[in-house]
């Protein structure tokens, strides 16, 4: 229990001098991100904890932060050092990291908060940023003015406006220190989306949003969701977001999955001075603990009535490690759960911890245009709203704007199962992401014939169907061309021909789930999206064995197929040949459907480019290879995720027929005008062009332009300014990215193309 006496780390090594203060992105899970902010006081990984540390009371040493817990920054308050003028000369003549005796990265604030706290501050806007860059911070903080939640509206404006006028001197007198430009505006959405809008116009290296401890304070985590998405999709992306004063390991998950990417803590000091734990879940007083709520390594050998038997300062001592290793250990679990790709699943889970947390994923989740929608709900969050007569007509397009801010970011398909939770997982963003791509882009083949009129729905269990109903499809191919055939998953309709994409095909939950009848009237609904609103329905239980008996028994019923039509599809296998050639119609569906839909191609092009095709398939008659008539490798259906991968000779011939012009700027758009528009394409400069065209990836600052509907995970083409073909890969971010970031990979490269 006594103080920290292992061994010291090496100090940190300095960022290359030509990175220093620019941020990349590593990772990313939608729009949360795993980042690195390079400074000359080392790299620092985000997203990270950032301890608040009073030079005058220090619960914790810096030393013991950087040695013990490997913490790469912390902040301290420039406003306290400048006015002590014991800490203030020291500081002066030797620099804030010999004060502090911290070799990693310093922040320090300005004074805003003792100006919220105590009225007023006696310094001046640049005196203090002049102060902070003079004893040698790695990011200091200008002089904002903090908005108190008992101001009017008015008042909060001109908060706002007084701090984007401070903006221009703070940031001359900065020099080459980074600097903070706090987001203000309390809780008036439209304030804190003009101040978002205002700072983003200066060169500040941080954006902390500001005045949400009292939000905090009074567990209004609904109005601190409603903060971070109206300021947040307004910032550059390429500046990491600050949740000032946010140190609660409780809103991490929810916070960083809406993309925070840094934290401040007290909270690890001042509730274990109360006696109080911090845990995921909330805040507990040791006062009444048997055992410890999560055993962490610093009370290891004790237990909480041990603790409860120290004096003050040792007692407050452990509590503060104890908080601190907690809050650190929920910070490695949001960055491994973006690794991972389960951000918003953690965020999920944790919202059914506290109420105020829930009510605020409620209202994250609750989309004005999603089928699962509680419209009850979304009433009350109107009339709740403290700017409820401007949410009453503005709500579901200011809301739908934040929302598709995060859908759009979102990869699908991706890998792995998709574990059930309950109506939550309807509007994880990206099961939306992947049910808007499917609505806006599959249509059936209206080839006429048999069954045009109506549609097949399977259901009662889960994949693979490819397996179940291998000899049932190659039948109906041949007997109904004109009939579709769908599957009923847990989170809606999946043509068959996609019957192995994620994230549909990879619920992972009870049984129950699988064998629910559908619902004929959400089924027609859905059906209407793709033009199918009056088809009759033909619902088919696919459990057990006897598949092929009740889908012909029930297609003979609906008079699809007549008694002696149905007899001799059951009691008479098809010819080879014409079994071969439903299998291949089959597979051509499959490849040409996937292209629709992941390449963003048009049908009829589609169609033209796979006549006479050919494919290489498995043992189990999965499609390998999609090969041209004359042989040319195109694409490769994923079986890890039921994408489709494509190949040098794909990206040529899908670029020789682009019909749309050179993308200028870097612009998402919010209507559909992309569709069918053909993969996004990519304009590199001239010096990147050489690199790319030998595989290499490509890196930001090497991008001129992009078309707007490129997202992570798509494939997109490569070009030089002449709209040359250079290569193809995957994009790793959004069109806003490939404009603001400086470093890091933008496209990672699957293929380059020689001259």
């Amino acid at each position: 229990m006594g103080a920290w006496t292992d061994g010291r780390r090496d100090d940190p090594t300095p960022c290359r001098e030509a990175d220093e203060g620019l941020f990349e992105i590593i990772a990313r899970d939608g729009r949360g991100r795993l980042g690195r902010l390079h400074t000359s006081h080392g790299i620092l990984e985000t997203p990270a904890l950032l301890p608040v540390i009073n030079p005058n009371i220090k619960t914790i040493e810096p030393r013991e932060m950087w040695d013990r817990y490997g913490i790469g920054a912390l902040i301290t308050n420039s406003y306290i050092i400048w006015k002590h003028e014991g800490l203030k000369d020291v500081a002066v003549a030797e620099g804030v990291h010999a004060l502090l005796d911290y070799p990693g990265v310093v922040m320090t604030d300005s004074g805003t908060f003792q100006a919220y706290i105590y009225g007023d501050v006696e310094v001046g806007v640049e005196e203090i940023v002049e102060f902070q860059r003079s004893i040698g911070v790695d990011i200091a903080t200008m002089l904002d003015v903090f908005s108190r939640p008992d101001m009017t509206e008015a008042q909060v404006a001109k908060c706002v406006q007084e701090t984007i006028e401070r903006a221009p001197a703070s940031i001359t007198a900065s020099g080459t220190t980074m600097l903070n430009g706090p987001i203000q505006g309390g809780l008036f959405k439209h304030l804190r989306t003009e101040s978002a809008q205002g700072m983003s116009e200066f060169d500040f290296a941080i954006h902390p949003i500001g005045g949400i401890v009292p939000v905090m304070e009074r567990h209004l985590y609904k109005d601190y969701a409603k903060i971070m998405l109206a300021s947040l999709p307004h910032l550059p992306p390429n500046r990491p977001v600050h949740m000032f004063g946010c140190g609660h390991p409780m809103l991490f998950p929810m916070s960083i999955a809406l993309g925070a990417d840094l934290f401040d803590s007290a909270a690890y000091a001042l509730f274990a001075r109360d006696g109080r734990l911090l845990t995921p879940w909330g805040t507990q007083k040791i006062e009444t603990l048997t055992e410890w709520p999560e055993r962490m390594p610093c009370v290891s050998a004790c237990t909480p009535a041990e603790v409860r038997g120290l004096n003050k300062k040792e007692k407050t001592a452990l509590l503060a490690r104890y908080n601190l290793e907690v809050t650190l250990a929920e910070l490695d679990r949001c960055k491994q759960a973006i690794r991972d790709g389960t951000i918003w699943r953690l965020a999920e889970r944790r919202s059914h911890q506290h109420p105020a947390l829930r009510e605020a994923f409620l209202w994250l989740s609750t989309s004005p245009h999603n089928k699962k929608l509680n419209l009850q709900f979304l009433e009350e969050l109107v009339l709740d709203d403290r700017d409820a007569a401007r949410d009453r007509d503005q709500h579901a397009g200011t809301w739908e704007h934040a929302w598709d801010w995060i859908v759009k970011s979102q990869e699908s398909p991706r890998k792995g199962g998709e574990p059930w939770g309950g109506e939550d997982t309807h509007v994880r963003p990206h099961i939306n992401a992947a049910k808007k791509a499917l609505k806006e882009h599959w249509r059936p083949q209206n080839r006429g014939g048999k069954g045009a009129d109506e549609v097949l729905i399977a259901y009662g269990t889960s994949g693979p169907w490819r397996e179940r109903l291998s000899d049932l499809m190659p039948r109906l191919e041949h007997h109904c061309p004109g009939l579709e055939v769908m599957i009923h998953t847990p989170i809606g309709l999946l043509p068959y021909s996609l019957e192995d994409l994620n994230p549909f095909t990879h619920i992972d939950g009870p049984q129950w789930l699988w064998r629910r009848r559908p619902d004929l009237a959400g089924v027609r609904e859905e059906l209407g999206h793709y033009g199918m609103g009056e088809h009759r329905i033909i619902l088919v239980d696919l459990l057990g064995d006897g598949i092929q008996s009740r889908a012909l028994n029930a297609l003979r019923d609906a008079g699809v197929l007549d008694e002696k039509t149905s007899d001799e599809v059951s009691s008479q296998p098809l010819e080879k040949e014409e079994r071969e050639n439903a299998k291949l119609r089959i597979q051509r569906r499959h490849v040409a459907d996937k292209m629709v839909l992941l390449f963003n191609l048009k049908p009829e092009f589609v169609k033209n480019l796979l006549k006479d095709s050919t494919f290489v398939v498995n043992r189990l008659g999965r499609v390998k290879n999609a090969l041209l008539s004359n042989g040319t490798h195109i694409a490769s259906p994923r079986l890890t995720d039921g994408g489709l991968s494509l190949t040098d000779g794909g990206a040529i011939e899908v670029h020789a027929h682009r019909e749309k012009t050179m993308p200028v700027g870097f612009e998402m758009i919010d209507d559909a005008s992309y569709l069918s528009k053909g993969l996004a394409w990519v304009v590199v400069n001239d010096d990147a062009e050489p690199f790319v065209r030998q595989g290499r990836n490509v890196f930001h600052g090497f991008i001129l332009a992009c078309d707007s509907w490129v997202s992570p995970g798509d494939t997109c083409l490569l070009v030089n300014l002449k709209g040359e073909l250079l290569g193809h890969g995957i994009s790793q971010c959004t069109p806003a990215d490939m404009q603001h970031f400086q470093k890091g990979v933008a496209v990672k490269t699957r293929g380059g193309i020689t001259l």
